[in-house]
């Protein structure tokens, strides 16, 4: 039996319910299965996150974790999954270890109990156990915030955009303790607005406003983007982007990083782009691989 399963959820917001938080999402996740849900702000991934681990009810559809279902089973929901909202929302008065030890309490458990779930992320706070945690940088902050989502050993990990705002060491960090959470056979559903995070898992789902766009592994679904990329940049990137939107070769371009990214229509567009390039003095192009982030542009603009 799958850890996670969504069938049909819709969730609206406003009077009217004219604001489509979730739109007929529909997924599995594996036992012991890393998930992405990887999509920009106001995609419904925290939505989707509060009805999984039983803080919001949905319009319709049903869903189910670890067997339960999450509407008539959420005290047995509750005791089996470990949540770590966006925001960090433990106790910031009370000391790292004073947090720590109220969530093991709250489970009916102990640190000493579960410690060596945690050991390896909460000896990297430890030295700082009676700072409080308020006083906290933003890594630090984050791994208590794990630890105490762990202690009393959840079969299922809910972590919402867990990384975001936090330094790019911290980030290569948590993906390296969730790997070995992994490991030890926990559940790990994370959401992230961060493209490059998609890799890391063993699958994901993309979904913008709403609706899933596509679900496969990382490399699947790169390798669905089935058209030519090119990378092109010169002095002038705004005309440039302006006069490669009116090329009948082109099927789409947008910035990204130092290049634009141009999506051809076909194979022979390539041609076509580089005669274009030739009459140019200033202008770089180059073929290249698409990622992530390429991939969801395509899947948004199919989408819409």
């Amino acid at each position: 039996m799958p850890a996670v399963v969504v069938e049909n959820i819709i969730k609206t917001y406003g009077k009217k319910k004219e604001v489509k938080a979730l739109n007929d999402i529909s997924f599995g996740v594996e036992k012991g299965e890393l998930f992405g849900i990887i999509g920009p702000d106001g995609a419904g991934k925290t939505s989707l996150f509060r009805i999984l681990t039983t803080l919001l009810l949905a319009d319709s559809g049903k869903a189910s974790v670890d067997g339960f279902d999450v509407v008539k089973d959420y005290k047995s929901i509750r005791n089996r999954v470990g949540y770590m909202p966006g925001r960090f929302s433990l106790y910031q008065d009370l000391s790292v270890e004073e947090n720590l030890n109220f969530f093991a309490t709250i489970f009916n458990t102990s640190i000493d109990e579960n410690y060596d779930l945690v050991k390896d992320i909460y000896i990297q706070i430890e030295p700082f156990k009676k700072r409080k945690a308020g006083a906290l940088s933003g890594g630090m902050k984050q791994k208590l915030a794990l630890s105490c989502a762990l202690i009393h050993r959840p079969s299922v990990l809910f972590l919402d955009e867990p990384t975001t705002g936090v330094d790019a060491v911290s980030r290569k960090e948590f993906w390296d303790m969730l790997k070995g959470l992994r490991q030890q056979g926990i559940t790990i559903l994370v959401s992230t607005p961060y493209m490059d995070e998609a890799g890391l898992c063993d699958r994901v789902a993309l979904i913008q406003s709403g609706k899933i766009l596509s679900i496969n592994t990382p490399q699947g679904v790169v390798d669905s983007f089935s058209k030519p990329l090119w990378a092109v940049k010169s002095s002038s990137m705004l005309d440039l982007l302006h006069e490669l939107k009116e090329k009948e070769f082109v099927d789409n371009v947008y910035p990204f990083g130092e290049y634009h990214h141009v999506v051809l229509k076909n194979k022979s567009g390539g041609q076509a782009l580089s005669h274009f390039v030739e009459d140019k003095k200033d202008i770089e192009a180059l073929q290249v691989k698409p990622d992530i982030e390429d991939c969801f542009i395509e899947l948004m603009k199919t989408a819409d």
